[in-house]
């Protein structure tokens, strides 16, 4: 597993804890993760081989 720092700004993220906390995880990098996740899922990167 990767671990990477990121800055994101101040109007973002009271976005994010006050929509996404407790709805997509509770820490805070647990929400990224699971953003970042999203994002690419819904892009088709995730999509299974086969």
């Amino acid at each position: 597993m990767k671990r990477v720092l990121v800055s994101i700004p101040d109007g973002a993220w009271e976005i994010i804890e006050k929509e996404l906390k407790g709805k997509i995880g509770e820490r805070d990098s647990e929400i990224v993760r699971n953003i970042v996740l999203a994002y690419l899922s819904e892009k088709g990167y995730l999509k299974k081989k086969g």
